[in-house]
């Protein structure tokens, strides 16, 4: 189901490329990849993609952090179980990826997070000068500037609300896989490490533990936790 329309205009603020800051299944390249050239992604995912005007792979990819938490909530219905967000006021450090991305494709990446169509760039003026600029009610329609990077802005994209106003929803097994191998491909983590951070983050914690991951990382197991 498409999605009410997050504002969006032509300006930029002068920025013509940015860092695309992800932190959940696009950590993993392959998964980008379904957003940016369009049709159905291979990892896992029930879901076909329209693509990006501009199909071109990211000029370059960095294995950066954001401060914050990484957190489970609502459900997927690509993946079932509980999608990732991100909320910058908590504390912590979370694993992400920075891809160097034109101000068109990550507006495009964002509008198909929203089961839009893409085709219109986001306005990005409001966060570029405040750090923080919600373009509408969506999960996915809070943008964030999580830095600088090489000169140039880095954003993301979350939830309006905080990690404490939702209610908890354990993410599924195949999600954690694809989660688990963007972290590992980005930072170089050994499988132990990955699931013991996915393991800590609410809504994962209390139903996956970090051994548990671990066999659903290394293909041991391919099932939900009981």
């Amino acid at each position: 189901m498409t999605e009410p329309a997050a504002r969006w205009g032509t300006s930029s603020a002068g920025v013509s490329r940015l860092w695309y800051v992800a932190y959940g299944s696009n950590t993993h390249a392959a998964r980008l990849a379904a957003y940016l050239r369009g049709g159905r992604s291979a990892d896992g995912g029930d879901r076909t993609y329209p693509g990006c005007r501009d199909p071109r792979p990211p000029a370059r990819t960095r294995a950066v952090w954001l401060p914050g938490t990484l957190y489970f909530a609502t459900r997927s219905p690509v993946w079932g179980g509980g999608r990732a967000f991100y909320d910058p006021d908590a504390p912590g450090r979370v694993p992400a990826r920075g891809y160097l991305l034109t101000v068109g494709q990550f507006s495009d990446i964002a509008h198909q997070e929203m089961f839009r169509e893409p085709g219109t760039d986001l306005d990005l003026r409001g966060v570029l000068r405040d750090g923080r600029d919600r373009l509408g009610p969506g999960r996915y329609e809070t943008l964030v500037r999580a830095g600088t990077l090489d000169g140039l802005p880095m954003l993301t994209f979350t939830a309006p609300w905080s990690a404490g106003e939702v209610p908890p929803v354990p993410p599924s097994a195949r999600y954690l896989r694809r989660l688990g191998a963007g972290i590992a491909e980005a930072h170089g983590w050994p499988p132990e490490r990955v699931a013991g951070f996915l393991a800590s983050c609410p809504g994962a914690a209390g139903h996956w533990t970090a051994r548990a991951v671990t066999r659903v990382l290394t293909g041991e197991d391919t099932g939900e936790p009981s």
